[in-house]
């Protein structure tokens, strides 16, 4: 077996020749990939304040930056998922990573921030390839048990990418501007088309690509949302998005203008939060073990909105000072970490049919809806009170759609059994 048979093209079941060499570096590769999204999004965090003094500009239109990643993610997944499916996996793999060196390299040279923004939104598209074509590229590979399997290693691999790079904007911060940020992505998407190019393999055979028809994309995506019961799921996924993003546009300007820690202090902070939403994304097939995916769902959701409850009245209240904002803001990332998995395992599970083109609109719904949220925390002011009201609206608004839109209770009986069965092979 040659270095590159791991991605050779299958016809989706596991074979039994991959070893768990060759799996682990499969998983290394996507995960590369993958993780590109939460580094572009995080890396740059511990420099918003500096970024807001250099382009004299202001906080909310610092953190409209986010939200043009998040656009950008949202619509490219859109566009992206589709094309993989008519063209192959490869080629759009590798062309969005290529696109996202561009304008990485552009975004050095932006002389102001609306310039900013919009590289930003450019960057957002380049990174949707690696988020949407992974994930397909282990439905390729991999059926049932294995590729649940491979999920849940993946997500384990770009699980870290949240918590180092804030940690790693600041240490480069150190010795650099927030400039020097976006070089350092811009060398790390050159190496990974180096490393992808030479060992990924497509994955898609011809024989198994759709025709790319704008009208049957459109119809498909049209029969999707006449299902209630996706439609809410894909909702409450987006919201419990929402209030992580929340998270991350504020915490900045939280940590470091209204608590005063420095930016190293704060990458380190950030990622302590990080480790939070990680172990309960892998605590989730335990749990799984004794309750269905419905059940989990409704408890964490309802618990991460008990925690934003708490943190705003600490917030309102002035109580706790630091301690009082991050123990109940570690609270929500944990419920959120339980929460983000089992909506989508639910939602996947109704449409295996459209597995593709509804990965793809789950994810532009979950990002495009963070793009809408996450702004309001500067509108609010950018302390831990206006965290607290963004992350109670959300997960409130969520809670209330799981309930009367999804109704959990039947899911049990409408296919949570299966989503179960498949979520918990992944431990």
């Amino acid at each position: 077996m040659t270095s590159d048979a791991h991605l050779a093209p299958t016809t989706g079941t596991t074979s039994p020749e991959r070893s768990p060499r060759s799996t682990g570096r499969t998983v290394l590769v996507l995960g590369g990939f993958v993780a590109v999204g939460p580094l572009t999004i995080d890396m740059y965090l511990p420099a918003l304040p500096t970024i807001v003094t250099d382009l004299e500009t202001t906080e909310a239109a610092v953190q409209l930056t986010l939200t043009g990643t998040l656009v950008g993610l949202a619509l490219g997944q859109l566009v992206i998922g589709p094309l993989s499916d008519a063209l192959g996996r490869r080629r759009p793999l590798l062309a969005g990573t290529a696109l996202h060196v561009l304008a990485s390299l552009l975004v050095v040279l932006a002389p102001n921030i609306a310039v900013l923004g919009a590289l930003r939104v450019l960057q957002g598209v380049g990174t949707a390839a690696g988020a949407v074509i992974a994930l397909a590229i282990v439905r390729d590979l991999y059926t049932g048990r294995a590729a649940a399997t491979m999920l849940s290693r993946l997500f384990l691999v770009i699980g870290a990418a949240p918590v180092l790079a804030p940690t790693i904007g600041g240490e480069v911060l150190r010795f650099t501007s927030w400039r020097g940020i976006f070089v350092l992505l811009a060398v790390y998407g050159v190496l990974l088309l180096a490393v992808g190019g030479r060992a990924l393999r497509e994955t898609l055979p011809p024989e198994a690509r759709s025709p790319l028809r704008l009208g049957a994309t459109l119809t498909t995506y049209r029969g999707l949302l006449r299902d209630r019961t996706y439609l809410g799921l894909v909702l409450v996924a987006g919201l419990s998005m929402a209030a992580l993003f929340s998270y991350v546009a504020g915490a900045p300007f939280v940590y470091q203008g209204q608590f005063g820690l420095d930016q190293q202090q704060f990458g380190l902070l950030f990622g302590a939060g990080a480790v939070w939403l990680i172990g309960a994304t892998q605590l989730n097939p335990l749990v799984l073990r004794r309750s269905t995916p419905a059940q989990v769902l409704l408890a964490s959701v309802l618990t991460g909105l008990l925690a934003g409850v708490v943190l705003l009245v600490l917030a309102v209240t002035s109580t706790g000072g630091l301690l009082g904002v991050a123990l109940p803001l570690w609270a929500v990332l944990f419920s959120a970490g339980l929460a983000l998995p089992n909506a989508p395992a639910l939602a996947l599970s109704r449409h295996g049919e459209a597995a593709g083109s509804a990965a793809a609109l789950l994810g532009a719904v979950q990002f495009g809806v963070g793009a809408l949220v996450s702004p309001l925390v500067g509108v609010l002011g950018n302390d831990a009170r206006a965290m607290g009201v963004v992350v109670v609206a959300a997960l409130a608004l969520g809670a209330a759609v799981l309930v009367l839109l999804v109704r959990p209770w039947r899911l049990v009986e409408d296919g949570g059994s299966a989503a179960s069965t498949a979520v918990v092979a992944a431990h």
